[in-house]
């Protein structure tokens, strides 16, 4: 199936779940990262059960603070 991650189409299996693209695109710090699908925020408890499906698009999103 494609799906876009942070704004790329890429091919992957079919079925595949939030935490197997999380690990396949070897995110930085997933435990602090946030995810949204279709411009949607995924919870963290959802994740293990989170199935993508063709079309959709992933960002993976991270705050950061700074300043003085």
């Amino acid at each position: 199936m494609t799906i876009t991650v942070a704004g790329e189409k890429k091919e992957y299996k079919d079925d595949l779940k939030l935490t197997e693209l999380i690990e396949i695109e070897e995110v930085e710090t997933p435990q602090y990262v946030t995810v949204s699908i279709n411009d949607e925020f995924i919870s963290f408890d959802d994740r293990e059960t989170t199935v993508l499906k063709e079309g959709d698009s992933v960002e993976f999103l991270y705050f950061m603070g700074g300043g003085c």
